[in-house]
């Protein structure tokens, strides 16, 4: 039987040139202008929506709304077709097992490879996520380009802590150093795949001098190297994860002022902001994400500096499961001015829309509690809410936060009220004891909130 390989289905210098690493990257778009990359996004968009039209779940999706082909002759009417979420393609895969309808895989016999995998399941069940030759390497460079823009060099050695098993995120790192960088890549895994004593003892035995994935299990082997006496053999310039509403001084700190660099993405659309050299707000790569924040109660647009939903669509990814106006749930506010280049610059991840808590009328956003407790020596950083309904269906959150000892809990029950706008209860617990509600020994992204009210 004829079919095509892996190699045969993606035009690699194709993409090279449509998407260009290194000192072309930052050639390219220092010179472009607004005009000049709407343009650039609108031919890309087209091809995208002929390709939507092919595949099942968009054909429902937007036929249930009234559109049709034509309706849509561009970017600029991006804004009439609805947005959808997780919870559409759990049901997609639901009524269509196993793999659902979103991905117009097509005939094995004829189709071109895939790459299946899942998400952590951070916000419940693990979701599908496949991935078509195109697609991927093209997410795998927006990567590796940014690793190489913020000053990832041949001569690093690095070590990443990303999940691997059926999890995307182990495995997608991998593939972007080891393609589109020369770096030396470990791929140590979270502390239940590798040990975090052995984690340590690899960077001391091949010098490693940077670390790549989710920065709270960064910060916990940190306090291992000291533990174990490593910081003298071990010397990490770059640490290179999602930083979050975290302050990035702590985690410089407890690597001995290596430098941090945040970047954010999601499992359905790859990397979607990072920070440059200069690390002055993140940068959403235009030339293959079309990013729109967008009210979280009326999914209108909202307005520069004020925050919405990160709606995505992948401008890059028209082989296989397209992705044309995700809503991540994920929220962000777009910043002033122009940095180095032309592609405009977000905020950063500062919590979730889904995860929002109300709270006597106010929305609490518990990754918020992070940069509140930040640089707090009588603190570790780690922390989980636990939000409880009482018989009156009165709601309550206790926030239980790990102390080195000396911590007044009234002072800092009085530190979240005004942080969060809210009063919360506090509860003290020792280094390491929620560990296992967080789980972050074992996942990439450890939970933060714990719903009891059982709705």
């Amino acid at each position: 039987m004829t079919y095509p390989t892996y190699f045969e289905a993606l035009d690699h210098r194709q993409i090279l040139a449509d998407y260009p690493i290194g000192e072309a990257f930052t050639a390219r778009y220092r010179a472009m202008s607004r005009d000049e990359l709407f343009a650039l996004q609108d031919a890309q968009f087209r091809k995208l929506m002929a390709r939507g039209w092919q595949v099942p779940f968009y054909r429902r999706l937007w036929g249930a709304r009234g559109i049709e082909p034509g309706d849509i002759r561009g970017l600029a009417d991006i804004g009439k077709l609805p947005v959808y979420d997780k919870s559409e393609l759990m049901a997609s895969i639901a009524d269509h097992p196993p793999y659902g309808d979103f991905h117009g895989m097509g005939e094995a016999a004829i189709r071109a490879p895939t790459i299946f995998h899942t998400t952590s399941g951070t916000t419940g069940k693990p979701q599908t996520l496949i991935f078509g030759p195109k697609g991927r390497e093209v997410g795998n460079l927006l990567v590796g380009r940014m690793y190489r823009w913020m000053g990832l060099e041949p001569t690093d050695v690095v070590h990443s802590v990303y999940g691997h098993g059926m999890i995307n995120g182990g495995h997608y790192i991998r593939e972007a150093v080891t393609h589109f960088t020369n770096s030396v890549f470990l791929s140590a895994g979270t502390g239940i795949e590798t040990r975090s004593v052995n984690q340590v003892r690899l960077m001391a035995d091949f010098g490693v001098t940077a670390i790549v994935g989710f920065v709270d299990y960064i910060r916990k082997l940190a306090e291992t190297a000291e533990a174990e006496g490593l910081f003298d053999k071990i010397a990490i310039r770059m640490i290179i994860g999602h930083l979050g509403t975290e302050d990035r001084a702590s985690t410089e700190a407890a690597w001995h002022g290596a430098k941090a660099y945040d970047w954010y993405g999601v499992g359905d659309t790859g990397s979607i902001a990072g920070e440059g050299p200069e690390r002055d707000g993140m940068y959403v790569w235009e030339d293959a994400q079309y990013l729109e924040l967008l009210d979280i109660e009326t999914g209108a647009p909202v307005a520069k500096g004020e925050t919405g939903d990160m709606v995505v669509t992948c401008l890059y990814k028209d082989d296989i499961a397209p992705c044309i106006r995700f809503n991540t749930h994920d929220i962000t506010h777009e910043l002033d001015g122009r940095g180095e280049i032309v592609f405009k610059r977000i905020a950063g991840f500062k919590g979730r829309s889904d995860n929002m808590v109300k709270l006597r009328g106010i929305n609490v956003f518990p990754h918020a509690i992070g940069a509140i407790i930040e640089n707090r020596p009588d603190l570790t950083g780690e922390y989980v809410c636990h939000l409880r309904r009482d018989e009156a269906q009165k709601d309550h959150m206790t926030v239980t936060l790990e102390s080195r000892g000396g911590t007044d809990s009234a002072a800092l029950a009085d530190l979240l009220r005004r942080g969060l706008g809210v009063e919360v209860e506090v509860a003290l617990v020792g280094p390491g004891d929620t560990a296992a509600a967080t789980e972050i020994d074992t996942r990439q992204k450890p939970l933060r909130l714990i719903d009891k009210r059982g709705l």
